[in-house]
């Protein structure tokens, strides 16, 4: 079993706690859908959210879907001119037996603009 890292990203329409879980929410599970994993293979997940972001942890999110015995962690992204608004990214590290080119990173609506070379 190799370790590997998963990206993804989604961009909120609004800084809510409720819609932040329900977006980060959606997030986590199609990462977890589209690599056929479940939450005993995640090691570690690191969020970031852009400045503009401030109703609530990421983290609570992967939390309510129960994700409660891996270790989570917040950052704040660099605040970029330019950069796209209300974004929350997550950095999952996980066991899989996938090669790393058969990863699939998760860019949810707005946000695959971010990385148009790795969204599926």
């Amino acid at each position: 079993m190799a370790v590997r890292a998963v990206r993804g990203a989604v961009q909120l329409e609004r800084d809510e706690a409720g819609h932040m879980d329900e977006q980060v929410g959606a997030l986590l599970t199609e990462i977890l859908e589209r690599n056929d994993l479940s939450a005993d293979d995640l090691i570690s997940i690191w969020f970031t959210a852009t400045p503009d972001l401030h109703s609530d942890f990421p983290a609570a999110a992967a939390r309510k879907l129960g994700i409660v015995d891996v270790p989570l962690i917040c950052a704040q992204e660099l605040d970029i001119e330019g950069a796209m608004p209300r974004i929350v990214r997550v950095l999952a590290h996980i066991e899989s037996d996938r090669p790393r080119s058969g990863i699939a990173h998760v860019y949810l609506g707005a946000a695959a603009a971010l990385r148009k070379d790795i969204a599926q």
